[in-house]
């Protein structure tokens, strides 16, 4: 631990340093590992429970160079997975570890080795997972083995569920079919949703403006309210966001969410410079390897804030980022063609051309509507 008592004692200021060490439950965990002779591991924290305390533990030593970075949000499944299993029967142990092991993450690995590792992949893998053992326990109760199980079944189990969620059994069933240990089966494909709740035009512009103009509002509170209520941009790739994506002129400010930058407005623009600028107000421990300078600061040291909690965060100051992200792309898709929606948010092709079609039939049906009301004469009900 001398390398973290070298980065506190270098701290700019040992105040914040001092609370940290007295009141933080993550220094109480470390010192009990500590004080039981553990030798500090990647292996010896993947026995801990899961937590937000075992996070911040495992990250905080990569951080000062005590322990080598590896990719954590694909590493740490393999102890979600022993805890998910600690109740669940042998037998159904057996394929989840191998499922996991050899197809999932392998294949999530090779990914990650040759471009940037998508923050999300953890939780996809999980839920992939997860299905299986829920498929599991199903044919379980219905006395079914994996070589009994026929399209029939599959038919059965799909219409089951309250959401989408049951399709991902796409994946464990690839991987039986492989390994020979069930038949070839057919897994229809997820059925494709038209966007759901939309934040109102007379909800949207008051709520932009208060980001921009209300002080009282958090600085980056303020600053991912206006870029997701203007640009839509998903919530991963708002979190990611460094100074590095944005281009500073002599009079206009840019921000590069896709291929192309974006013109920011004013105010917009000074909140990001702000956040670029500002100090660290946690613990400042220095860095060994260098790494990138998050816009949006998280709790654990060198991590930006998760998804999660952006979202949680954005929504307790009255900012709903699905129904907030989806009016901006609705709007930007209405105007925009399906090449340019792409390249200015960073979107994939294919969902982009989705979001035209969907912004252009809506807005043809909204003109319709329009036409039919002038229609009417005066006094019958139509506005002009």
């Amino acid at each position: 631990m001398k390398p973290l008592a070298a980065a506190l004692a270098g701290a700019p200021s040992p105040f914040p340093a001092i609370q940290w060490l007295k009141e933080s439950p993550n220094t109480r965990l470390l010192a009990q590992l500590e004080a039981e002779g553990h030798m500090l591991s990647h292996e010896l924290l993947d026995e801990l429970p899961p937590s937000r305390n075992q996070r911040y533990i495992r990250q905080l030593p990569v951080h000062i160079g005590v322990l080598e970075e590896r990719h954590e949000d694909l590493e740490r499944i393999l102890g979600w997975l022993e805890h998910e299993l600690e109740d669940k029967p042998a037998t159904h142990a057996k394929l989840a570890r191998p499922f996991l092991h050899w197809f999932l993450l392998r294949r999530a690995r090779q990914r990650a080795a040759i471009r940037r590792h998508r923050a999300s992949a953890d939780r996809d893998l999980r839920r992939r997972v997860s299905v299986a053992l829920d498929f599991l326990a199903w044919m379980d109760e219905r006395g079914l083995a994996l070589a009994d199980l026929a399209q029939e079944h599959i038919d059965d189990w799909i219409p089951g569920a309250t959401s989408q969620r049951r399709y991902l059994i796409r994946y464990f069933l690839k991987w039986t079919t492989s390994r020979r240990l069930t038949r070839e089966l057919t897994v229809p494909s997820i059925p494709r949703q038209e966007p759901q709740n939309l934040l109102d035009e007379d909800d949207r512009w008051p709520l932009l403006q208060r980001c921009l103009t209300d002080e009282a509002l958090p600085t980056d509170v303020r600053a991912a309210g206006a870029i997701t209520l203007l640009f839509g941009p998903s919530t991963e790739r708002l979190c990611h966001l460094t100074p590095e994506h944005l281009k500073l002129g002599d009079k206009h400010t840019h921000l590069i969410l896709g291929r192309h930058p974006v013109l920011l407005p004013p105010r917009l623009a000074e909140l990001l410079r702000h956040l670029a600028e500002q100090p660290q107000l946690r613990p400042q421990l220095s860095r060994v390897r260098p790494g990138p300078r998050w816009l949006f600061r998280g709790m654990v040291p060198g991590k930006p804030i998760s998804t999660h909690g952006m979202t949680q965060k954005l929504g307790r100051h009255g900012i709903p980022v699905r129904t907030a992200r989806n009016a901006a792309l609705a709007a930007l898709a209405a105007d925009l063609p399906s090449p340019i929606l792409a390249d200015v948010t960073g979107m994939h092709r294919h969902t982009a051309l989705r979001w035209v079609a969907y912004a252009r039939r809506d807005w043809a049906e909204y003109l319709a509507a329009r036409a039919e009301d002038l229609k009417q004469p005066p006094g019958g009900g139509g506005c002009r």
